[in-house]
């Protein structure tokens, strides 16, 4: 017997329903308009969701990628070694610059990391909308050093913004910095910790934050 599986936009429209999650709540999400999702789902525009949404909306709904289109995951470990109640949250393929900043053309998804839920939920942090990126370069050295993993929360971005670290794109390349907001109203300052990088004061409307950093792991050096 062969076995069908949904096109991605029946599968997509089968998740948000099963989980009680509306087109404008998943659009604000991933950081676009509120009719993105119902565009897509309903009038087929955009015909394929890009690498960059397709992962963001599997980590926000915490499915894989190949529900949605994408290649198929490998997965970091069986269930019977991760544990049944363990949240796994996906570890994307790329390195978000705390340098001058990095091109990248989408965020495809190397494998999983299990964590704990109850230690989730101590950090605040939205189990649906989670993932982990490499940090590359010594801006925000010593808080983020090269080579770190930091864990970010996509559902908590530009609608709640406050001071922090956060993973966000200028001008198409991946950075992440720390956030304050600046004196006049629209504005940002988009902070490197090391002092040898100079900070900006930009437009809000020229920044897209992606998420915020809530927890880093580093190796033992």
């Amino acid at each position: 017997m062969t076995d069908f599986v949904d096109d991605p936009r029946t599968a997509l429209a089968r998740l948000l329903a099963d989980k009680g999650i509306d087109y404008a709540q998943l659009s604000a999400a991933i950081g676009r308009n509120p009719a993105y999702i119902q565009q897509y789902i309903k009038r087929g525009s955009p015909r394929r969701l890009g690498e960059e949404d397709r992962a963001r909306i599997a980590a926000y709904l915490g499915v894989a990628e190949a529900m949605l289109g994408g290649p198929a995951l490998r997965v970091a470990a069986p269930a019977s070694r991760r544990g049944p109640d363990m949240v796994l949250v996906p570890k994307l393929a790329i390195g978000a610059s705390a340098g001058a900043g990095r091109m990248v053309d989408g965020e495809a998804v190397e494998g999983e990391v299990a964590f704990d839920p109850k230690w989730l939920r101590g950090l605040g942090a939205d189990p649906r909308a989670l993932s982990i990126i490499r940090v590359e370069g010594d801006s925000m050295a010593p808080t983020l050093n090269d080579g770190d993993d930091i864990l970010v929360d996509g559902g908590d971005a530009a609608g709640r913004l406050r001071d922090g670290i956060y993973v966000l794109r200028l001008d198409d390349a991946l950075m992440v910095k720390r956030i304050a907001r600046a004196g006049a109203a629209g504005r940002i300052a988009v902070i490197s910790d090391n002092p040898q990088y100079p900070s900006l004061d930009l437009p809000m409307a020229s920044v897209r934050l992606i998420g915020r950093v809530v927890w880093t792991g580093r190796r033992v050096r």
